[in-house]
């Protein structure tokens, strides 16, 4: 099967495109977005697409072991493998902090997310947030960071930066 790509020329392309790849990953709907956050999403694909294979992802500095999969009665956020060298004053659209990775049909870890952070010890709460896909960071208070989540790879019902999605099961 030919691989899907966004095109940010129309969104109906990219709608034809997300509705009419059989077999390709499932890619958030676009319809609603600004085109700078459609370019910027194509952008973060093309960078993450490697790591759809966990193993690339480890061989780049993202953990080997396994973090415990979060979900709630809302939904699920998958399997957190953080990249502390990622970890930093800067957000890198290209180089998330975070990838999300969910069981797939088949069991296999299957990429779904990706998070931006940036702890509190190198940008206080005070701070104004800091700002990537044209989204401000949300604040964790309990986690001590900002951050913000984009389903690059799953769709989500709850909108693309979402915490939660419904879809995801752990």
């Amino acid at each position: 099967m030919p691989e899907c790509r966004l095109n940010s020329l129309t969104t109906f392309v990219a709608a034809l495109c997300i509705t009419g790849c059989a077999g390709a990953p499932a890619r958030p709907q676009t319809e609603m977005l600004d085109s700078s956050v459609v370019r910027d999403l194509e952008r973060l694909r093309n960078a993450t697409a490697q790591f759809r294979d966990l193993a690339a992802a480890q061989a780049v500095g993202y953990p080997t072991a396994t973090p415990p999969c979060l979900s709630s009665a809302v939904g699920g956020m998958g399997h957190h493998y953080v990249n502390r060298s990622h970890v930093d004053d800067k957000l890198d659209l290209e180089h998330p902090e975070i990838l999300l990775y969910a069981p797939g049909a088949d069991g296999k870890p299957k990429l779904i997310a990706v998070e931006y952070i940036i702890p509190y010890r190198v940008l206080p709460p005070e701070s104004q947030p800091p700002r990537i896909f044209g989204q401000d960071l949300k604040r964790s208070e309990e986690l001590r960071l900002w951050y913000l989540h984009v389903w690059a790879w799953e769709q989500n019902a709850s909108g693309l930066f979402a915490d939660w999605n419904p879809a995801v099961k752990c």
